[in-house]
């Protein structure tokens, strides 16, 4: 349901965008809300789940982190409401599902300061109330579902009388379109998924098929194809939001940005939702505050965004942040009655979204509607919040590093570094819009700092010496983290890694005091020689117990070339024998060079 719920409202997105003259006319609902969508079918995708309410928990996280403009937030609370009233359901029928619709419902309306009829919460409202009065005696979720539709349609019809700028231009809510677009994927899927033949379904399974767009298919709702301005222009062929001025923009400052609570600020623990939009209210509209554990999502409109910044800056940090001027939005969309190019709109994008170059263009062209049909699902696509850059060698290590949610894994190693250019191509081949860099060696670190210097991408170098710093940074990674939290988390968990390798010599020696021979075995302990010895377990067992000296109680061992199970399976045994309060854990890492890579933790 969420999946064609999501490709139904991007297939319209550009036909929503030209019924947006409310709360300010800057033709970007529909944008905002397939943005907003996208992001909670991203996150649901990556938790999948048999369970409608994990499910449904899943989507809702992802909305409100991916939430874009006034929009996209309530919508994120249409659907935080449902997946509360989920919670703990394997499964749900329409009387269950009604419910959800309803805690929907007084969710997103508690969390808009002056909610507006007329709007997407009337259509949610005038829906969830239908449901729910027709639930018990309409147990069929088809039927149910197509009543749903039904009432938020006739719903949309009137917010024109609702909201007098509707009918001043001659459209229907832009927000409200959006939501009867999603509920009317939910329908489709649900009929789909009593006849798998339909579009959307897999033959072999009747289940979904990944998320991306789909050829325009009919839709329940007559608003988009009734009336010419629906379509996407009012009077002689012109955008909707042409019939206003932008002048008539009273805030037209839209800012968006979350506080993070945890971070930095001494009046957290005071902080007050009621009283900060309070405060909001005295010079701004369209507020919403969402606190989230430790994370608040703020959207307001006003004429001073300093004045907000300094409201919010002692309660925590800020991060996320978007700016966007209102009125220039809307001469942009209304001059000449001509569209934006999207290379007219690459700087516009670059600024909106934190992307730059090529991906700036892609983007443009998203919200100009060029590449809905055609191009692939990852170009139509809001950036991923993250990618994850890892340098590793060893087929066993690299496949460590893409199991634990690395994008891409440069080979290289104490004799094999990747370039600055190398970490640069990287960077500009990952969809994201904060990239971390795991170096995973000394002599690596220079050129990845080199690379997030040259690179326009929001770049976080994780300085991380060797692979099980590498492999403890990225366990410490957590999606629901700003990039500052992470880049802390990250560094800090390298840094309470205690490393050791065992290779082979090349040449006779004395470092440190210690006599090497060459072909005798070497024990590393973070960058200094403590064991020369001619044999691998003797080696092995001197160098743990070294690295035992800082305390431990979880080691870690990579096996790479020249590791026989025989010489692993007797290391093991010594291990449980001479550090009994030690957990071990083993992997094949695949390593050259190096027999034995240690962590301990």
């Amino acid at each position: 349901m969420a999946l064609l719920g999501a490709q139904n409202l991007q297939r319209n997105a550009e036909r929503v965008n030209a019924l947006n003259v409310f709360p300010v006319p800057d033709g970007d609902t529909g944008t905002n809300m397939n943005l907003t969508m996208t992001s909670g079918v991203r996150e649901m995708e990556g938790k999948k789940s048999e369970s409608i309410g994990k499910t449904a928990e899943a989507l809702s996280k992802g909305l409100l982190m991916g939430a874009r403009g006034n929009s996209g937030v309530i919508l994120s609370q249409l659907f935080r409401g449902i997946a509360k009233a989920l919670a703990g359901l394997d499964e749900a029928g329409t009387v269950q599902f009604a419910a959800a619709l309803q805690q929907g419902v007084d969710t997103a309306y508690k969390a808009v300061v002056k909610p507006v009829e007329g709007t997407i919460l009337t259509v949610a409202k005038e829906a969830a109330r239908h449901g729910v009065q027709i639930a018990r005696r309409t147990p069929d979720m088809i039927e149910w579902m197509r009543e749903v539709c039904g009432k938020a349609d006739e719903a949309l019809q009137r917010t024109p009388d609702l909201l007098p700028v509707l009918k001043q231009v001659g459209v229907v809510d832009s927000g409200g379109q959006g939501l009867l677009l999603i509920y009317e994927g939910f329908l489709q899927a649900l009929i789909a998924g009593a006849d798998p033949s339909e579009d959307g379904f897999t033959a072999e399974t009747g289940g979904p098929e990944p998320f991306a767009p789909a050829a325009d298919a009919p839709v329940h709702s007559g608003a988009l194809a009734a009336s010419p301005s629906a379509a996407g222009g009012a009077k002689s062929g012109q955008p909707a939001q042409a019939g206003l001025s932008a002048e008539s923009i009273e805030f037209l400052y839209d800012m968006e940005f979350f506080i993070n609570l945890s971070l930095g600020g001494r009046q957290a623990e005071f902080f007050d939702e009621n009283a900060f939009k309070k405060a909001l209210a005295k010079d701004g509209d369209c507020i919403l505050v969402i606190p989230d554990d430790d994370v608040v999502k703020v959207h307001v409109h006003t004429r001073r965004p300093g004045d907000v910044l300094n409201l919010a800056l002692p309660y925590g940090e800020l991060t996320d942040l978007h700016i966007l001027n209102m009125r220039q939005q809307h001469r942009d969309l209304t001059k000449n009655s001509a569209p934006v190019s999207a290379a007219e709109a690459g700087e516009v994008i670059a600024a909106d979204y934190g992307v730059s170059g090529d991906d700036a263009l892609v983007v443009a062209e998203v919200l100009a509607g060029s590449a809905m049909q055609s191009a692939p699902p990852e170009t139509v696509h809001e950036l991923a919040p993250f990618g994850i850059i890892a340098v590793a060698s060893g087929e066993g290590v690299a496949t460590i590093f893409l199991d634990n949610d690395t994008d891409i894994v440069l080979s290289g190693g104490q004799t094999m570094n990747p370039s600055t250019e190398d970490f640069v191509n990287a960077i500009q081949s990952l969809p994201a819009e904060h990239i971390y860099l795991l170096p995973n060696n000394g002599n690596v670190i220079l050129a990845a700092e080199q690379a997030a210097e040259l690179s326009e991408r929001n770049v976080t170098v994780i300085p991380t010496r060797n692979i099980p710093q590498g492999l403890s940074a990225l366990l410490a990674f957590k999606e629901s983290e700003t990039p500052q939290r992470n880049a802390a988390l990250m560094s800090g968990a390298a840094e309470q890694v205690t490393a050791g390798s065992v290779t082979r010599a090349v040449r006779d020696t004395e470092i440190d005091g210690v006599q090497v021979k060459e072909g005798d075995y070497i024990g590393i302990l973070e960058k200094s020689i403590v064991v020369s010895v001619p044999e691998l377990q003797s080696c092995c067992q001197a160098l743990i117990d070294r690295m035992m000296e800082s305390g431990g109680d979880l080691l870690t061992v990579l096996t790479g070339e020249g590791a026989a199970q025989a010489d692993t399976d007797a290391l093991a045994q010594w291990v449980a024998s001479a550090h009994p309060d030690v957990e071990l854990e083993v992997q094949d890492g695949g390593q050259p060079l190096y027999p034995y890579l240690l962590a301990l933790e």
